[in-house]
């Protein structure tokens, strides 16, 4: 009985093999095109941006400009410390110098304004826990070899 089933099953995968040969199981590989690699040329990058913010009520006082020519970047901002000092920042950059900041701190002549706590926060005293005791060791009697 085994050897008639496997006969069969043989038999069903000749006539499979018939219908269906090798090289429409596994496809060949299809025409390629060439792929030809195009280059764009993209043109300098040039742009001019700025912005500012003036928030008297938090204090968030401070400004950006910079503008850009090929590689060429040059710019500058400006912020208020917060110990009232005006810090203005002139960047420049470029391919062959890198980049280069000068710094500047101007007083303002005027005190910033800190906020008051919203809330205090009262932490609980800390508890103290005492020592625990630590017990003698029990006096058990020597053994009476010991005693001469």
């Amino acid at each position: 009985m085994f050897s008639l089933l496997s006969l069969f099953i043989l038999g069903v995968g000749a006539a499979a093999a018939i219908e269906l040969p090798l090289g429409q199981v596994y496809h060949s590989p299809a025409l390629v095109k060439p792929l030809l690699k195009t280059v764009e040329v993209e043109a300098p990058a040039h742009y001019d941006f700025s912005y500012s913010v003036h928030d008297e009520h938090t204090g968030d006082i401070k400004s950006q400009t910079e503008s850009r020519k090929g590689d060429q970047v040059q710019g500058q901002y400006t912020l208020i410390d917060a110990d009232g000092y005006l810090r203005t920042v002139d960047y420049t950059s470029d391919a062959h110098n890198g980049f280069n900041a000068v710094v500047r701190r101007d007083p303002l002549g005027q005190k910033v304004i800190k906020a008051a706590p919203i809330a205090k926060i009262l932490a609980p005293a800390p508890i103290a826990y005492a020592a625990p005791k630590l017990l003698a060791p029990a006096k058990l009697p020597l053994p009476l070899s010991l005693y001469h």
